[in-house]
């Protein structure tokens, strides 16, 4: 199938490159944003696994570059947004990118450094590992990268500030949600209309960081491995999360974006054009410009080319 029937069967693909935005993701951040008011106020932040640098454009776009073009604002009052990424990407303006492992504490001094000492108001999270197909492993994976993020959260997010994630859901999704509860009161669950129904994805929305009194980064993970024991704490929304009956956890789920408006699980009709032309499919945006398997498809040339080679060669000595 050519990128014609791609535009036809996904609706969000072909509206992305339409408006120049490098992925269909960016419409996500932005249907969150409706919803949930996530920019307001908000002059720092960072975003980890950026690449291809859909929602950094989304902050560039809605943050950024409207300071940047107001009259009133000057170099000091800019938004700083720093986007974090093993892979490179190309530039977005008003984004600083950082190559590097959010795992690694060399990564978030850098990020530190970059605001001068200061915490950032939003900290947003795109990534998911390569899936399987395998629900309950792709579940633990990204529960695990969620976990990764939160470990930046606590190093460089101040109080009161917001972190977005996305999450796949699946059974133990009622303990990544109580370990969100001990660093933020209101935790949603909230579905874009961009995101297609068959897709277990959704994004966590916390809101008001508040760390529990006299807590230290480092005893991040000690603290997280008691959620799930019903001695684990005295709130009972953080301490159930492996039980059922009366201690049940109930997640906030929102459904968000204009429920009336394009459906991702739709097909839709390319546009009309001129009589006597055909519909030209717009290429993306920004294609990866280092993608981790850009190794594996220059393996795979040679060896087929080399194979074409040997094959040509038999022909000539029969």
């Amino acid at each position: 199938m050519g990128k014609a029937s791609r535009d036809k069967r996904d609706i969000y693909y072909r509206k992305a490159k339409e408006e120049g935005w490098r992925a269909r993701s960016a419409f996500k951040l932005l249907q969150i944003d409706e919803e949930f008011n996530l920019f307001e106020g908000v002059k720092r932040v960072v975003d980890l696994c950026a690449a291809p640098g859909s929602w950094s454009q989304v902050l560039s776009r809605k943050l950024y570059l409207p300071a940047a073009l107001s009259s009133d604002s000057t170099d000091g009052d800019l938004p700083l947004i720093v986007a974090i990424d093993l892979q490179p990407m190309a530039p977005i303006e008003g984004v600083i990118q950082v190559q590097g492992d959010i795992t690694n504490a060399r990564t978030i001094e850098g990020v530190i450094r970059h605001f001068d000492g200061c915490k950032a108001d939003l900290v947003v999270c795109d990534g998911a590992p390569d899936v399987t197909g395998l629900h309950d492993m792709d579940e633990f994976v990204q529960s695990q990268l969620i976990l990764a993020g939160l470990t930046v959260v606590t190093h460089v997010l101040r109080e009161g500030g917001k972190f977005i994630a996305k999450i796949f859901r699946g059974k133990d999704t009622s303990l990544m949600y109580c370990q969100l509860k001990l660093f933020f009161p209101t935790v949603t669950f909230a579905k874009p209309k961009s995101s297609r129904n068959s897709s277990i994805e959704a994004f966590a929305v916390c809101e008001n960081y508040s760390p529990p009194e006299g807590f230290n980064p480092k005893d991040l993970h000690r603290l997280l491995e008691k959620v799930g024991s019903p001695s684990g704490a005295d709130d009972l929304d953080c301490s159930s999360g492996w039980l059922e009956g009366p201690n049940k956890v109930y997640i906030p789920f929102l459904a968000c974006g204009d429920l009336s408006g394009y459906d991702s699980d739709r097909s839709y009709p390319l546009p009309k054009v001129a009589e006597g032309t055909t519909y030209q499919s717009l290429d993306p945006v920004q294609p990866p410009i280092a993608p981790p398997y850009k190794r594996a498809l220059e393996m795979k040339k040679a060896s087929s080319q080399g194979i074409r080679e040997l094959e040509n060669l038999s022909l000539d000595s029969s």
